[in-house]
């Protein structure tokens, strides 16, 4: 398979003048629309450029003159995907007053929002962490560090600014536990949704679900969390993320993420 840091390589100098035309933006945009679904519903592989196309009214061909490849395209619909993620800081400002865990605790419990509304970004990440080849990965988690669609760093300085977050630790070893650990949590959550065999018995109730998350957050305190600063009462937890849900969570918020 070709990956994207060949193909782009190869990108003419008329390819990148027509890419900057506004009405080329447009079509590629419409493309990156098409695509979305197409690779969300088939998953990497067995989305066809032939199908985007058809559904577009469109050449084949066009797809190809304006994203070389399909590891080219799949790469812009990622970013789009993950984009469209609010960042950590985007929790209301009752939530950021609350704290850095309280907001990690907002954000988790409203993981099941990413299957239930925002399930083609979601299913889009899912496939750029775990659907496809290591040298598209590797420009996955290029475009993630270099970015930081997630705002981690900013999250990270936050707990720290208000002296919740261990001092001794390296800024950006704090935020790879995070981009490492809470997107792999909220994708067992979710996945537990689409597969309730795969990740726990069917039919578990909401009280262990919310002791899991809160056992996890535990965990995170004990790992980043500077030795004086007291974990949040559970019953604030529950109160700041209390009200109903009206914001999209993340990763994805990590999402995938540095990764994951």
């Amino acid at each position: 398979m070709t990956g994207t840091a060949s193909s782009s390589a190869e990108v003419s100098l008329s390819s990148l003048r027509r890419a900057s035309h506004p009405r080329s933006q447009a079509k590629r945009s419409r493309i990156v629309d098409a695509a979305m679904r197409q690779f969300a519903e088939n998953g990497y592989h067995a989305a066809r450029i032939g199908d985007m196309a058809a559904a577009l009214g469109i050449a084949k061909g066009s797809i190809f003159q304006h994203f070389g490849s399909k590891d080219a395209l799949f790469f812009e619909v990622y970013k789009r995907a993950v984009c469209s993620f609010p960042k950590y800081l985007d929790a209301p400002a009752d939530m950021r007053a609350a704290g850095f865990f309280a907001v990690l605790y907002y954000w988790l419990v409203r993981t099941e929002h990413l299957l239930r509304e925002d399930w083609i970004p979601y299913r889009i990440s899912l496939l750029g962490n775990y659907g496809t080849d290591l040298v598209l990965k590797r420009e996955i988690n290029r475009f993630l560090i270099a970015e930081d669609p997630y705002g981690t760093v900013a999250f990270v300085r936050f707990g720290l600014s208000r002296g919740e977050l261990r001092k001794d630790m390296d800024v950006e070893m704090i935020v790879s536990v995070l981009d490492w650990t809470i997107e792999r949590f909220q994708d067992a959550l979710l996945v537990s949704e689409l597969d309730p065999g795969l990740f726990r018995r069917p039919g578990e109730m909401p009280e262990k679900r919310e002791a899991r998350i809160l056992q996890f957050l535990e965990l995170l305190r004990r790992a980043v969390g500077a030795q004086t600063a007291d974990p949040p009462p559970r019953s604030d937890l529950r109160r700041v993320a209390g009200a109903t849900v009206v914001a999209k969570p993340k990763n994805t918020m990590a999402k995938s993420r540095r990764q994951t």
